[in-house]
């Protein structure tokens, strides 16, 4: 099973972060030019929150709060679950299941190296699973 660094090293883009003064305006477009459902908050090197889609349309939609106004640390989530690089995909997939959440930020010494989503983990245990199926199938035709 691969680990968190693994998937890290296959995922292009930019780790995207605002800082926590950020309105959720900006952050939502954020998201959508990178095509993702979340956003790291930072106060200067420090995670201080994540900001979701589902945090958006619970604490901002529904709250009839106006996106331009309200500044992203109105509407994050925080404290923030993490995982280290040296975790498993089975480890942050757990975790995810157990907190009901989507995306993970990865610490390294209390640096952050990145983020893993559910999307990110399905992707490299279907990749792990077909591996195994070659390997096998090769195994059992020799």
């Amino acid at each position: 099973m691969r680990n968190v660094n693994q998937i890290l090293a296959h995922k292009a883009g930019r780790l995207v972060t605002v800082p926590k003064e950020a309105p959720v305006l900006e952050v939502i477009r954020l998201m959508a030019e990178h095509h993702i459902g979340a956003v790291l908050v930072m106060q200067g090197a420090e995670l201080v929150g994540i900001a979701t889609e589902r945090d958006y349309a619970r604490k901002v939609i529904l709250q009839g709060r106006s996106s331009a106004e309200t500044p992203v640390s109105q509407i994050m989530s925080s404290p923030v679950v993490t995982v280290l690089p040296t975790d498993t995909a089975q480890t942050c997939m757990a975790l995810m299941t157990d907190r009901r959440i989507r995306h993970l930020p990865v610490l390294d010494e209390g640096r952050v190296v990145g983020i893993v989503s559910i999307g990110d983990l399905v992707k490299a245990v279907i990749e792990d699973q077909r591996i195994e199926i070659e390997q096998l199938q090769s195994y059992i035709a020799s």
